[in-house]
């Protein structure tokens, strides 16, 4: 994985050498294997590189014979196959990046329908003076861009952007207030006023720092047909998966796997054993002292019923305090899910002997596992209710201002997934799959892994994958009140060990206990934040973290971790002691 960075000036001059020096260091942690940079007339474009596949000769830019330029931050999982229908071209390195390059020079800007993985791509053409940029159909790999009347920019990340002081961090109320409702923000505009993401598989053209054209390519199947396949769906979903995780371990470097014991990480790990002579690397999390379930005894059982070299991490009290100011810092599009938390220590420790792990991401969205699927599809008098219906503080008394705009981009969503044919559970699937997907769980993963130079894949979230499993009929999704019924089914025939067909908890950190904990401490510090004295009543903060059922528990952690994002990434208050120092500098 890597990162990338690049400026297109529209006077015609050379981008400033020290707006590209200063993208090179702030994408630096994303890629601390080496770095190229690529100039040409009023375009400059970087990559700092974490070294995966082709360690001798991949470094980039890469180029081909009539001058094109290729930066990117991904991997291509179908180079191999690539490679062998290109026959007729002389590739220079043995780089999963090298084939795309060549696609565009035949197909042109929709040369990334024939890419199977996950990417950010540049690519500059000065045959056609323009500059494409791409993102793979899920947004597994992040792209922001900045439009101004002197010049266009892109990054890897927001912060990359700001640090080089081509656009000001300044706060869009409106996505704010999205944050705080539904811990992410939706659609194309950020947090930040004036930068915004590339769409999840969108292609954009630029010319003389214009956008001038948009492509897009779906994720899911477009026609939402629900019928039944031909043949046996547990052979065809064996078949599928297999496939799947075989090409997502195409690495020149060791690589292991992030073991929940839940359903998705469990049914990874049976084909990698499956796949693997030598043992698997596991690592699994918990939380000792709390009340929350610990995954860590169930994922040991299964690790040791494969032969998996497991690697247990501890997740404490103490690091919540200590180690926050960090992760909110990392988090520079933020996400208010507690899972980064957990998300973050793993991948602090896996990155000490690995740089590449498999994740379970994009399981739930497919095969329908969200319990909130199930709630959709009930009745109203059965407790039948719309997909996040109610933000984080409705109802609560806490927020100054309380309006319902906060769901537009949700609305919006839903407007876009509802395809003619679509039932109501792939409408639901389709619009998780639009923003909950790649802006919380995915920026998460990337965030807190890249942190570290570590790599995360995701084979679930494959064009194969989605193409099986979105378009299966309800009833094999969700049956006997249970969701994710054929992935069960198929995991009970290969791992009986898992147990799939038994209740599981729902993965939880313990926020609210440890907030809870030091609420007379922390409660003033919060409340007295600019960021939190803006949007919230004093007294109701106070109250709020004074209380203890969960719902408010989860509002405090938002609150929280909002302060410490604020202070960070606009108030530019460095991360550094534990969150009462952060909370407290002045």
């Amino acid at each position: 994985m890597c990162g990338i960075a690049g400026i297109m000036t529209r006077d015609g001059s050379a981008p400033d050498p020290k707006a590209i020096e200063q993208f090179r260091q702030s994408v630096h942690h994303r890629g601390p294997d080496g770095d190229g940079i690529h100039r040409s007339g009023n375009l400059a474009m970087i990559q700092t590189r974490l070294a995966i596949i082709d360690l001798e000769t991949g470094d980039q830019p890469l180029y081909e014979p009539r001058g094109a330029a290729l930066v990117a931050n991904g991997e291509i999982y179908n180079y191999v196959e690539l490679r062998n229908e290109l026959s007729d071209v002389e590739f220079s390195t043995r780089s999963d990046c090298e084939p795309p390059l060549h696609l565009y020079r035949r197909m042109g800007n929709r040369y990334t329908d024939a890419l199977r993985g996950m990417y950010a791509i540049a690519i500059h053409d000065p045959v056609e003076d323009a500059l494409i940029l791409s993102r793979d159909p899920f947004g597994i790999k992040p792209l922001y861009y900045v439009e101004t009347a002197q010049y266009f920019a892109f990054a890897s990340q927001p912060v990359a952007l700001i640090d080089a002081g081509l656009i000001r961090a300044e706060l869009a109320p409106e996505r704010r207030d999205e944050l705080l409702q539904v811990q992410f923000t939706c659609g194309r505009e950020t947090i930040y006023r004036g930068i915004n993401r590339v769409l999840p598989g969108e292609t954009l053209i630029v010319r003389n720092g214009r956008i001038v054209d948009r492509l897009r390519r779906s994720a899911l199947p477009d026609d939402g047909a629900n019928t039944d396949k031909a043949g046996e769906p547990l052979t065809q979903l064996d078949q599928i998966l297999e496939n799947s995780v075989e090409i997502h371990q195409r690495s020149d470097v060791p690589y292991g796997l992030f073991l929940s014991g839940g359903i998705d990480s469990s049914a990874i790990l049976a084909l990698m054993s499956r796949l693997n002579d030598r043992p698997v690397r596991t690592f699994t999390v918990g939380f000792s002292g709390t009340k929350v379930h610990d995954e860590r005894e169930h994922a040991r059982m299964l690790a040791q019923s494969v032969g998996a070299d497991h690697v247990e991490v501890e997740f404490d009290e103490a690091d919540f305090w200590s180690l926050l100011p960090r992760i909110a810092a990392d988090m520079d599009d933020p996400a208010a899910d507690y899972a980064i938390l957990p998300t973050w220590k793993l991948a602090q420790t896996a990155a000490q002997d690995l740089k590449v792990v498999l994740c379970g991401e994009g399981g739930d969205e497919l095969f329908a596992g969200y319990g909130r699927y199930r709630t959709l599809l009930r009745p109203w008098w059965l407790g039948g209710r719309a997909i996040r219906a109610r933000g984080i503080f409705d109802g609560l008394g806490v927020l100054r201002e309380e309006s319902n705009r906060w769901r537009d981009g949700l609305t919006a969503s839903e407007a876009m997934a509802e395809v003619d044919g679509r039932t109501r559970l792939q409408i639901a699937q389709a619009t998780d799959c639009a923003d909950w997907l790649p802006n919380d769980l995915l920026t998460k993963l990337d965030r807190c892994l890249m942190a570290h130079g570590l790599e995360g894949r995701t084979p679930f979230l494959d064009q194969h994958v989605a193409a099986f499993a979105y378009n299966l009929p309800d009833q094999v999704k969700i049956r006997e009140g249970k969701g994710k019924w054929l992935l069960r089914r198929w995991l009970n025939g290969v791992m009986p060990d898992a147990k799939p067909f038994e209740r599981k908890r729902g993965f939880t950190v313990p926020v609210g206990e440890w907030i809870n904990r030091q609420a007379d401490r922390l409660a003033p510090l919060v409340t007295a934040m600019p960021a939190i004295e803006e949007i919230a009543k004093p007294d109701a903060v106070m109250r709020l973290f004074a209380t203890k059922n969960k719902r408010a528990g989860f509002a405090a952690w938002t609150l929280l971790f909002y302060a410490l994002w604020h202070r960070r990434h606009m108030e530019g208050i460095t991360a550094e002691g534990d969150v009462f120092d952060m909370l407290a500098h002045h």
